[in-house]
Parts: C-alpha cells; structure tokens; sequence
C-alpha cells in the first residue's frame, strides 16, 4: 500500500531515507515511469518515492485555465502504487510554497524533511521560486550534502519526447490508442455514476453517466471503451462524450457509457471508462430515429474495434 504525505515535516522515521523520483507526474506515463525505475534501481535497498505537488502548480497560477490534468490526485497515487512506489510525498502547493528559494527546497524539504538518500529527475526539472533551481544546482547541492541523483535521459519514440503535453494534444485531436502507448495502459476517466434524464434507456441503450470534472476534455465523440466497476469486473461498450447536441445540448460536458449485455443498477458507484478506440466525432441529428440508427451502428463499429484490440494483444 502506498502512504501519502502532505507536508515534509515531522514526518515518521519509516516515511524517511528514501530513493526519491521527483516531478509532477501527470499521467504517470512511461517517461515517469522511467523516472521511478532509475530511482529504485540506485538505491534498491531504500524505499522507493515520490515527491510531486498538489494541486498542480499550472492550477495556481493561471487557475481560468481549462481543465488539463491525465490523473487527478487519487489516480495519480494509485498509478504510482502500482510501479513499485511505497511513499508519496504530495506537498501542498499554495502561492506561500511557491516562494520557497531553490536552495530551501534542497536544504529544509530533500534534506532535513524528507531525508532523501537518493534523487531522479530529468534534465528540466525546476524547482524553487519562479522556478530558480535547475538540475546543475540540485547536483552540486545533493552532492555536498551527500544524496545521491540520477538525471534520467528523456524517453522519446520515433516522434518525439513522450511527455504529458503531448499525451495531451493527442486526446484533443482523438488519438486514444497512440495516448495510450504512450502512457503504457488505455486513457481512463474515472467517476461517479449519476442519475441521467434516461434517454438511452428509452432509446433502448441506457448508459452510465459520469461528469468529466476536472480533468482533460478529449475529443468529444463516440469511443469503443472498457469499463472496470467497482467490484473489479470489466466490460465493454460503446460511449459518447460531449454534451448531447441532438437532445438540445448540456452546458457540460459528460460521458455516457453504454455496457454491452449488462442491465445492472450501478448508480452511486465509482467506475473507470477506458477510451480504447475513437470512432466518429460529436454531431447532431435530424431526430430520435436518426440518432437511435446511429448509436445502433456504433455499438457495432465498438464491439469490431475491441475485438481488433484484443487480437492485436493475443
């Protein structure tokens, strides 16, 4: 089980002296995960962490922007828990944090707070105010202060730098599947099932209804996805995110979910839409019968795109 920590003081002796991989980690894609391999790999015999903030510095400092983050919080803590890491150090991040000099975020937070014994980061991590520390000042500092680091190399494809910024541009265009290798698993929104109007259910697909909240708005459309429920099982479906144009337009933006050859009550439940396959954009339809044909042929276009999926992973 990972445990998580919100401030670097007074922290117990056994959340101490461990092999820190430090940096925001939106999306723990395979260049994170990249990151906290080299962390595990220098010192194998301490615990394994990290240290990243919450929220994300972008969200206060330019709070109107649109909602950007891969993973929120939760998420983000789950993923990381599952490449090995055993503490998290989530540090607050307030205009107060933000004026915290480079050399005190090494001295009084890697040092005296965390007593890290080892550091990973790449080659652009910053840190301190406006972002006044570079990785030549985090070397010569860990080394006089005797904490190993580890500078990992940037993970790049024949396209570029895997980067959360990019995995980003690719949900917009709707390019779940290359969001997907880039990330190392499928694009997933995870929410609360909702209470809807019920107008799949009388068109004959009744859909799981969970509001986007805050985190990245992909391409709206029609997606093949996989859906994990609550009690672990995974099933397959068809899914429409965006705001419902035929049905006279949502002021937001939702995602709804129908579960092929599953008729169960799930309201209230917290479920995980994988986005596997985009299969056509968002549009409007003349009338009821116009859209129900429609979502009759994606149902069809979805189970053909996950079954390509799975023989593709066979």
């Amino acid at each position: 089980m990972i445990r998580i920590f919100h401030d670097w003081r007074d922290l117990p002796p056994d959340a101490r002296g461990a092999s820190v991989a430090l940096g925001n980690f939106d999306g723990v894609h395979l260049g994170h995960a990249q990151v906290i391999a080299a962390a595990h790999a220098a010192r194998p015999d301490a615990p394994l962490a990290v240290l990243t903030f919450e929220p994300h510095p972008r969200e206060v400092f330019r709070p109107d922007d649109p909602p950007f983050r891969l993973t929120p919080s939760a998420l983000r803590a789950r993923l990381l828990g599952e490449h090995g890491v055993r503490l998290l150090y989530e540090l607050r991040f307030d205009r107060a944090f933000s004026d915290l000099s480079a050399d005190a975020f090494i001295g009084e937070v890697l040092a005296a707070g965390i007593g890290a014994r080892h550091l990973a980061c790449g080659p652009d991590f910053a840190f301190g105010h406006r972002r006044g520390g570079d990785v030549a000042l985090l070397a010569a500092r860990a080394e006089a202060l005797g904490i190993g680091l580890s500078i990992v190399p940037p993970l790049a494809d024949a396209e570029g730098r895997i980067s959360s910024s990019r995995i980003r541009r690719l949900l917009r265009d709707g390019y779940p599947e290359r969001a997907g290798a880039l990330l190392g698993r499928p694009f997933a929104i995870e929410g609360v099932v909702a209470h809807g109007d019920a107008r799949g259910r009388l068109l004959g697909f009744p859909t799981a209804n969970l509001p986007l909240g805050p985190v990245l708005e992909p391409a709206r459309g029609v997606y093949a996805v996989r859906v994990t429920l609550a009690d672990g099982r995974r099933l397959e479906g068809v899914a429409n995110l965006g705001r419902r144009p035929t049905l006279g337009g949502d002021p937001e933006t939702r995602l709804e979910a129908h579960l092929f050859d599953f008729a169960e009550d799930i309201y209230g439940e917290t479920i995980t839409v994988s986005l596997i396959a985009y299969l056509r954009e968002e549009r409007k339809f003349p009338d009821l019968a116009a859209l129900q044909a429609q979502i009759a042929a994606d149902a069809a276009a979805a189970r053909a795109a996950l079954d390509r999926d799975r023989s593709a992973f066979a």
